[in-house]
């Protein structure tokens, strides 16, 4: 894969599997926090995002459910991503630096700069840098971090907050991270282990769902923002095109109803593009997909009714009701 290296575009400069054949993730540079040196104020810091990338769509989700949008600016780069990387254009431009990469952002902020160049990131518009480019440290920050400027929505709540962290860290490796492993596996003994991981866990958490509203019991929290990416995206992409296809999220009554309970939740909708999504994964992956054809199913609509909310007397914030 392409990257940075000492501030310049390199090709190839990135092997994406292990020699087993098996998906290797790089891990992610930009490691400061909202605090001391980068405090929490209006309009300092500004999010890129691509609507197609999961991992940036839970940053995404939870400044809309924590009301930050008009504290924390946010822009879009192509969802079709080639050689040059992530871009802009005229339709989704740089509003910052009208830059037409986004390598060239990881430049301004680190002009020796040697790594990928990954959404989303967390950027600071005082001190010209990017403060933070790993997705699980932006989503708790965004969530913790702003209690002078959110809605008072708290997801990372007393007396939840080991069982909220254990659950993160339990549905990354094997489905958050695992449609992955499974789409870019080089051997069939990497991608038949990481398929089964994907699935052994989605029928743990179904049962666990069976039972109670959300991944955590009775309260949305941030295990929710993190899960629901990977869910939202399954039947569209990872079914098919990473070849996750023993079963369809929509054929799992507790997963396929907790997804719509999450998508018709207030804000959570207007943060998920589907167009962008199929076209990145489609045409972007030349290696999993040569002739970039986008596939047209299943129809699926999560506006449809769920049963959850009759189920469990659970009731929401009211600032997302």
């Amino acid at each position: 894969m392409n990257m940075l290296v000492n501030g310049e575009w390199s090709t190839d400069a990135y092997q994406l599997t292990n020699e087993d054949g098996e998906f290797d993730r790089d891990t992610t540079s930009f490691r400061d926090r909202i605090g001391e040196e980068y405090p929490a104020e209006k309009n300092r810091y500004h999010l890129y995002i691509c609507r197609a990338c999961p991992w940036a769509h839970r940053t995404a989700m939870m400044r809309q459910l924590k009301g930050l949008e008009d504290h924390i600016s946010l822009s879009l780069v192509e969802p079709e991503r080639y050689n040059d990387g992530w871009e802009f254009n005229d339709e989704y431009p740089d509003p910052l630096y009208d830059e037409p990469y986004l390598r060239d952002v990881y430049v301004r902020g680190d002009d020796d700069y040697t790594g990928r160049v990954t959404v989303p990131v967390l950027w600071d518009k005082e001190t010209e840098t990017i403060v933070n480019n790993e997705s699980e440290e932006i989503m708790r920050m965004l969530d913790t971090e702003f209690q002078n400027l959110d809605n008072g929505v708290d997801l990372y709540p007393e007396g939840y907050k080991d069982k909220v962290d254990s659950i993160i860290e339990e549905i990354y490796e094997p489905i958050n991270n695992g449609v992955y492993r499974a789409g870019f596996a080089e051997s069939q003994e990497a991608y038949e282990n990481a398929v089964n991981d994907v699935f052994n866990a989605l029928d743990k958490w179904d049962d666990v769902l069976d039972s109670q509203r959300f991944l955590a019991g009775d309260r949305l929290t941030e295990a929710d923002v993190a899960m629901f990416p990977t869910l939202v995206r399954f039947d569209k992409v990872y079914h098919t095109h990473f070849k996750c296809n023993k079963k369809h999220i929509h054929e799992y009554e507790n997963l396929w109803n907790y997804t719509k309970d999450i998508y018709q939740i207030q804000g959570v909708e207007e943060t998920v593009n589907m167009d962008h999504i199929k076209r990145h994964y489609y045409k972007s992956h030349g290696s999993v997909n040569p002739k970039r054809l986008v596939g047209v199913g299943p129809d699926l609509d999560f506006t449809s009714e769920h049963n959850r909310a009759e189920r469990f007397d659970v009731e929401l914030p009211d600032a997302l009701n």
